[in-house]
Order: C-alpha cells, then structure tokens, then sequence
C-alpha cells in the first residue's frame, strides 16, 4: 500500500523535483502554495508523514511542528538548509521525529522515510478513508474535518469506516452488530446504540454534526 506524504517547501524548483521523486518511489506526494494555515492543510489530508520546510513564509516551520504535535503524532521530517546544532534541537524539542540538512542524499531521505513509517504504522494499516468532508485514518486511529481530529476506539473506527464505504446507503443494525461483534447473537442491541452515539458526539466535537441520519426500522446512513 503506498503512502501518502505532505511536503511543505516554498521554493518551487525544490517542491517540484522532490515531489517528482517520491511519486517515483511510489509514495502519493501532496504539496501547497498556501502557507497561511498549513497544520489544519495538513491534518485535513490523507497524508501519513510529513517533510517540513523551517525556513517559510507567514510561519515557520517551527510553528507548523508545534502546532501539529498539539493534535497528532504524524510522523514528521524537518528538511532544511538551516544547518546549525540549535536548529536540530529546537525541531527535536519540538516534536519533528527527524532532522536532515539540505543538499541531502536522497536516498538517505528514502531510507529515514520508509523508517518512520515502518515504526509508525508498523501493521501497515496506514489505510484512510474519506467522505463528507471526514478524513479516517485507520494507522492512527483518527478522524479529521476542516483541520480538527480526535481519536477514536476500535468500535467507533470499525463503525464509521462501514458508513465511508457506503456513502448513502442505509447500513442495516444487524449489518453493523456484524461489523463489531461478528455476530447478531448474544449481544445486546442496545450496546450498537451506544457506540453509535459515542461516534455522533465525536463527529459533534469536530464541528461535524448530523452526518450520521438513523432511519427508522432500517438502520442508520451516512
């Protein structure tokens, strides 16, 4: 399963040439021009590692990475021609999970990459999901919508990856039961409405309500 990688670089020569070589390696590179609000870009993306830029316009990187280990643990690079000790330090403290000066051995970055993201989707579930503006990612066990994102247990996971399947299609209660419990026996129907309300107040929380519709007598449709 190929990965996909959010690089935040201004200069556009740099941005062009790496992102042609990360397509080339089979990984899906998203890029921006737009640096006003990159840590909501980036939490509302797919992406499963990010390579950061420090030195950019409006914030630095330094803000970015902060900003991003505030609300999630996506693996992240800082590659920057900034090449002094203090540099390293300040991303390390900050939360980047490495540290490359620029010009670099690409093969190195592809080597540091494939590391990361090895350590942190280990099973390889760095699967997500999209739909109604909702970003799931399978490997971290999140939902995002329009730059926010929380955790979610394995039922909620399990429960809101079904709706995403089947975008406005009625999923019916027994199909959902099987979905968490494998098997419609022996577990109270009432725990199927407790979990589909635990999601809903997520999805609340998120800014994201009522995307969850009950349809009486036939189950629930996203």
């Amino acid at each position: 399963m190929s990965h996909t990688v959010f690089l935040v670089e201004d200069d556009p020569s740099i941005r062009d040439s790496l992102a042609e070589l990360l397509a080339r390696y089979g990984y899906r590179c998203l890029t921006t021009q737009c640096f006003e609000d990159v840590a909501g870009q980036i939490l509302a993306s797919e992406a499963q590692l990010v390579l950061l830029d420090l030195g950019l316009p409006q914030y630095d990187g330094y803000h970015i990475c902060r900003a991003l280990r505030s609300r999630t643990q996506i693996p992240i690079i800082v590659v920057t021609s900034r090449a002094t000790e203090l540099d390293e330090l300040m991303s390390m403290n900050l939360g980047a999970d490495d540290f490359l000066t620029k010009p670099y051995n690409t093969q190195i970055l592809l080597a540091r990459m494939a590391r990361l993201l090895q350590r942190a989707y280990p099973d390889g579930a760095a699967s997500t999901l999209t739909g109604r503006g909702l970003v799931l990612n399978l490997g971290r066990g999140t939902v995002s919508y329009q730059g926010r994102e929380l955790e979610l247990t394995k039922n909620e996971q399990r429960l809101l990856a079904r709706f995403l399947r089947q975008p406005d299609q009625i999923v019916s209660r027994a199909e959902l039961m099987h979905e968490l419990w494998q098997s419609d026996a022996f577990v109270d129907d009432n725990t199927l409405t407790v979990n589909i309300t635990r999601l809903r107040k997520k999805l609340e929380e998120l800014g994201a309500s009522g995307l969850i519709t009950a349809r009486r007598g036939q189950g629930y449709q996203l």
